[in-house]
């Protein structure tokens, strides 16, 4: 293989890396199609779901008992916690979801109301959601996203350099060729 080739082969995952942890810096804050990705922060649903990993959440109609689920703060509603459903109960209409970590040697003391929950979890990739909180800093834009981008900007100038030079030396070719003829 030629070290164009390797260059390609790295440029690609460059690219690769770039657009995942541009789109993870940004996916806590927007949901699509009712699916959330999510950074888990501590120790309380191990070993379940490891401290550091990403969770990919998705809203459901109903949740129930046993469910792993991330719901917002009452108090804080940007902060989350993933804990699982262990019981509900019912307050005239309004029903309630009382949860605990797999941790937690007792359920929350709060208990969680249906539209404080973004959803269940559907996937957990451990470990992955460090990297995921580091490239929401600004050392992690910058080591994560700033530079391979400004890597991937410096090699496309070069291609388009390398063209432009390609398609003179062409020209200058045919322009000989031309000037031969008329001899």
């Amino acid at each position: 293989m030629k070290k164009n080739n390797y260059w390609n082969i790295l440029t690609c995952i460059i690219y690769a890396v770039v657009i995942i942890f541009a789109f993870l810096a940004i996916s806590s804050k927007f949901s699509i199609g009712g699916i959330k990705l999510l950074v888990v922060k501590s120790g309380s649903m191990e070993p379940t779901i490891k401290t550091g990993s990403m969770v990919i959440t998705e809203s459901q109609a109903d949740y129930t008992i046993d469910d792993i689920v991330t719901f917002k703060n009452r108090e804080k509603p940007e902060e989350t916690t993933t804990h699982r459903i262990v019981n509900e109960e019912y307050q005239g209409n309004l029903k309630l979801f009382i949860t605990e970590g797999d941790a937690n040697g007792s359920p929350d003391s709060n208990k969680v109301l249906p539209d404080q929950i973004v959803g269940k979890v559907i996937f957990k990739i451990p470990y992955f959601g460090y990297a995921v909180a580091f490239s929401r800093t600004l050392p992690g834009l910058i080591i994560l996203i700033v530079i391979p981008a400004t890597i991937i900007i410096y090699d496309e100038i070069n291609k388009i350099k390398d063209e432009i030079k390609k398609r003179r030396k062409i020209k200058e070719q045919r322009g000989n060729k031309v000037d031969e003829n008329e001899k």
